[in-house]
């Protein structure tokens, strides 16, 4: 029953889904169907912050519905040899690791590693990203950035409570205006979305 309800709500509004025929709150929500709204907006999104700053905005998540990313040090995953095939780059091509947490207000809404070629920026936005907590995204958006999908995993199944710290997993390559990559992202979407549902 939670897949048809999915299945059949994938995409609507979530202002819609939340609401009855009579435009009244429904005793249970569809998570299903909230679930897979914020997955088809992520995945049809160019930029995943921007996504994020109009669900919290959306949904009133904090007063100022910013994204801002805070780094976590003391991280590093190389980069695989599979990875820079994806990026179009050679072995000795220069890759910088950044560990990031986005959060809006006080929520922690996702959590997602990043392994950018700093060639292929502009040296603004290498040193917005070296020297501040900026994230990826906002950096690198005059590059009119848009994203393909590697893989994407759903981390719980609504329905069954309680609710994980973790919804769902991203990995997708990002690139530039012309279709060349910039980066590789693994993203994981946390609880702090849903906290404008009520249980």
């Amino acid at each position: 029953m939670e897949g048809q309800a999915l299945r059949r709500h994938a995409g609507l509004p979530v202002a819609a889904l939340l609401l009855g025929a009579a435009g009244t709150v429904p005793a249970q929500p569809d998570r299903a169907a909230i679930l897979a709204d914020l997955d088809a907006r992520l995945l049809a999104g160019g930029s995943a912050t921007r996504t994020l700053e109009g669900w919290c905005r959306e949904h009133r998540l904090a007063a100022d519905p910013r994204i801002t990313a805070e780094r976590v040090g003391g991280v590093d995953k190389p980069i695989s040899a599979e990875q820079r095939a994806r990026l179009g780059i050679g072995a000795e091509e220069p890759v910088r690791y950044r560990h990031v947490r986005l959060r809006c207000g006080k929520r922690i809404l996702s959590e997602a590693d990043n392994w950018y070629v700093p060639s292929r920026l502009s040296p603004a936005m290498n040193a917005a990203l070296d020297g501040s907590d900026i994230p990826f995204g906002t950096a690198v958006a005059p590059l009119g950035i848009g994203r393909r999908t590697l893989s994407t995993e759903m981390l719980w199944q609504p329905g069954t409570l309680p609710v994980p710290a973790e919804l769902i997993r991203h990995r997708a390559i990002v690139h530039d205006r012309t279709g060349r990559p910039i980066a590789e992202v693994a993203e994981t979407y946390r609880a702090p979305l849903l906290d404008f549902v009520t249980p």
